[in-house]
């Protein structure tokens, strides 16, 4: 049951690692970003190609994976999503084709294949990342075997979810992004350039999908389709949780995680994602605005 119980706990850990940006992206800015899944994939990128030019393992790809996905992401809020804010539809079909337009861009080696220039590591072919020696095997607790790899994701989640709380609550541009998130005029009325806060807060959650993308890449082989399933999991756990709140992406991805890895013992993955999709929808219906929305009047 340990082994059980710590599985649904890394699995909730992945989730919430994806779904950290999305909770402060679209808590804020009122953006659906379905692109936010090829910044997960663009991290996996950034550890295969650190790993294959620089030598480098894990913990020097999350920061790059963070810079490099931050400076896509803040691209992006600026060339695009800034144009789109309050039309809703409008942000999801944009950066929907932005994301197959980031795929096809990782498929044809950002275009050098034409140019008979190929980039090693890039691709529509499969890529694995190496786990550094000491993250690998597992240790035993209580007679459970932990995988050690797995725990590291936890402890990186924790890490994570600390940091932008810290940032959300205790700094200045977090008490600017919650005003933004209660009332984007009356922020902006009363003095808060609401155009570079949510650039900056794009920035900060694509890094964060960035950083999801090297802690993933560890375990899951990389190509170019794999942020698209992840970016429907990150909305999954904001939706459950109640939009823009932080509290409730912490809880709905344990819960869902938890649920995820206890099914799965007993029956199988499909039906156990059948499952969490299940109960996404009953709790939904029960409860539209998720279990902890914010209160307002």
């Amino acid at each position: 049951m340990l082994e059980v119980l710590f599985i649904g706990l890394s699995l909730g850990s992945v989730l919430l690692l994806v779904a950290l940006g999305l909770a402060i992206t679209y808590g804020a800015m009122g953006v659906i970003n379905m692109a936010h899944g090829e910044m997960v994939m663009v991290g996996a990128y950034v550890t295969v190609l650190s790993g294959i030019w620089l030598g480098a393992n894990i913990f020097v790809a999350i920061p790059l994976a963070f810079i490099v996905t931050a400076l896509l992401g803040l691209l992006i809020e600026k060339l695009v999503v800034r144009k789109l804010y309050g039309r809703l539809l409008d942000t999801l079909l944009a950066t929907w084709g932005i994301a197959i337009l980031i795929q096809q861009a990782v498929r044809l080696e950002f275009g050098l294949s034409f140019f008979g220039i190929h980039i090693e590591g890039l691709g529509p072919g499969l890529q694995n990342v190496a786990v550094p020696e000491f993250l690998q095997g597992a240790f035993s607790i209580g007679g459970a075997e932990i995988n050690r790899y797995r725990a590291f994701i936890i402890l990186v989640t924790a890490i994570l979810a600390l940091l932008t709380w810290l940032i959300m609550y205790r700094t200045a541009i977090g008490t600017q992004v919650r005003a933004i998130i209660r009332n984007p005029k009356m922020a902006a009325a009363c003095g808060i350039d609401v155009e570079r806060v949510n650039a900056l807060t794009f920035a900060f959650g694509s890094g964060l999908a960035g950083i999801a993308g090297v802690m993933v890449s560890g375990f899951k082989t990389v190509f170019p389709d794999m942020g698209t399933p992840m970016v429907v999991d990150g909305f999954l756990v904001v939706v459950m949780g109640g939009v823009g709140s932080l509290l409730g992406s912490v809880f709905s991805a344990g819960i869902l995680g938890e649920i995820n890895g206890l099914v799965a013992s007993v029956t199988n993955d499909i039906l156990a994602r059948a499952v969490v999709f299940g109960i996404v929808i009953a709790i939904i219906i029960l409860k539209p605005k998720g279990l902890f929305a914010l209160k307002g009047r």
